[in-house]
């Protein structure tokens, strides 16, 4: 099902079909099939349309990869930031969509190369990948926005890739820093012409916004 997603969702029973679309989608079977640590290792695109998830080191990205496809393990969580150094690509739907885990950004520790490393094949990746049809940038709720994440800005909207900012771990602030921080966010999308104009807020521990993240993601399904 595409529908544009649900900024476009005209009544409440449209928003409820692509929720329903969603939770429809991510209920089939997702399963890890391919890894990539440079630019020379990544799969043909296929057509199949691609989503791909980045952001801060701990920024929870692998728990809501987790949480979206209600599987435990299929993404490890680490508690070392800045482990991941690949592209790690799984097959949502059995071909009707391709989630792809990117390399965690802004680890202080990791080495100067590590970081022109990771910018060098994020680029590439985002700027020669004709199926990728949008990034969810994770934002952690108990943060500010950092440099790196708006050097990540800069890199996707060089890149002419559309992205969608995502809050991750809601259940971990007091609900008038969640809104301050929804605000903050907010205004950032309307600032940036490649950023999509929702900005939704989750929790991979309450299962809040995981419904609509699905829908958002299953608007851009084959």
């Amino acid at each position: 099902m595409s529908a544009g997603g649900l900024l476009e969702a005209k009544n409440e029973a449209d928003r409820a079909a692509l929720i329903e679309a969603g939770r429809l989608l991510f209920a089939r079977p997702c399963r890890f099939f391919y890894a990539a640590q440079r630019i020379d290792q990544l799969p043909p695109a296929t057509g199949v349309p691609e989503i791909a998830l980045c952001g801060r080191s701990n920024v929870g990205k692998s728990s809501l990869l987790n949480a979206l496809t209600g599987q435990k393990a299929l993404a490890r969580v680490s508690h070392t930031p800045g482990r991941t150094r690949q592209l790690n690509f799984f097959d949502l739907g059995e071909g009707r969509l391709t989630l792809v885990d990117m390399p965690g950004y802004g680890y202080a520790q990791a080495a100067k190369s590590v970081k022109e490393d990771w910018q060098g094949l994020m680029f590439d990746f985002l700027r020669g990948r004709p199926s990728l049809r949008r990034v969810l940038l994770l934002m952690d709720c108990r943060v500010e926005t950092k440099p790196a994440d708006r050097a990540a800005m800069d890199l996707l909207g060089e890149a002419a890739v559309a992205y969608q900012l995502v809050l991750t771990k809601a259940d971990a602030v007091k609900p008038a820093q969640l809104e301050k921080r929804l605000q903050e966010v907010q205004a950032i999308a309307r600032k940036r012409t490649a950023a999509h104009p929702l900005v939704l807020v989750t929790s991979s521990e309450t299962g809040l916004g995981i419904p609509e993240l699905r829908a958002e993601v299953a608007s851009l399904a084959a």
